[in-house]
């Protein structure tokens, strides 16, 4: 089998087109995920916190003081970037508990499984005639 041929086989397995599907859903539902958080929960977030903007907050490695973290990056300072891991920890929990939701509802659409019991057969009728006779003989009308 050539090389094009076995890639087309591969590809077109159903498994891996879902998983192509679901890498660029995620893809684009982490960005909404992002816009949300950075544009929407934070702003609102560092107004009930006094006005803070939390992609600024950040330490300067140089110990001096910077207005903004694009100043202190356009004077080639290192910088601990502790207002944007915050906002990347609110990211996280809220696609995590988004994911949580949607198993837990996948999981409750599932239906629960049916268990089958078997049922003997009802005897033949050569089996039906030797049990009359076998009763006979216990009951000793024979």
């Amino acid at each position: 089998m050539g090389f094009v041929s076995e890639f087309k086989e591969f590809i077109s397995k159903g498994n891996v087109l879902d998983l192509a599907v679901g890498v660029i859903i995620g893809a684009a539902f982490g960005k909404i995920v992002t816009s949300l958080t950075d544009d929407v929960i934070m702003p609102i977030v560092g107004l009930a916190l006094g006005k803070v903007d939390f992609a600024n907050l950040f330490f300067a490695m140089n110990g001096q003081h910077y207005a903004t973290l694009e100043e202190a990056k356009k004077a080639g300072v290192g910088t601990l970037n502790y207002g944007l891991f915050l906002n990347a920890v609110i990211n996280f929990l809220i696609i995590a508990v988004i994911i949580f939701m949607i198993v837990k509802a996948a999981n409750k659409m599932k239906k629960a499984p049916v268990e089958v019991v078997a049922v003997a057969p009802p005897p033949t009728t050569d089996q039906q005639l030797l049990m009359e006779i076998r009763d006979s003989l216990r009951a000793g009308r024979v």
